[in-house]
């Protein structure tokens, strides 16, 4: 039975990847679609960028900043399936090595 993950790419002030970053990613990319890991990925805009929005019991609160203060943010993710968490992991070890940056894996649930 096969599970789905997301691996999220944690990546600092810079929050860009350099020529040689994007070919390895791109690489891993195609790999993940060959092998049939590959559900989508994507890239996030900095958090220079969000919004936090908070309408629990009609409180209407908007906040002009991201929920995550550190240098650190997610820059990008992966949405893969693996038939097994070992794979998984194995997945995410080789998504950090393409995009240099580390990554934190979660499963997605059901």
């Amino acid at each position: 039975m096969t599970s789905e993950f997301i691996i999220f790419v944690i990546d600092g002030a810079s929050a860009s990847a350099n020529e040689a970053e994007m070919l390895s990613i791109d690489v891993f990319n195609e790999r993940l679609r060959a092998e049939g890991h590959w559900l989508f990925a994507g890239g996030l805009a900095t958090p220079k960028q969000s919004k936090l929005f908070d309408h629990r019991d009609g409180m209407g609160l908007v906040s002009h900043e991201s929920l995550f203060s550190m240098s650190e943010h997610y820059s990008g993710f992966w949405l893969i399936r693996a038939s097994n968490r070992e794979q998984a992991e194995q997945l995410a070890l080789e998504g950090s090595k393409a995009c240099n940056r580390r990554v934190e894996l979660r499963p997605l649930l059901a």
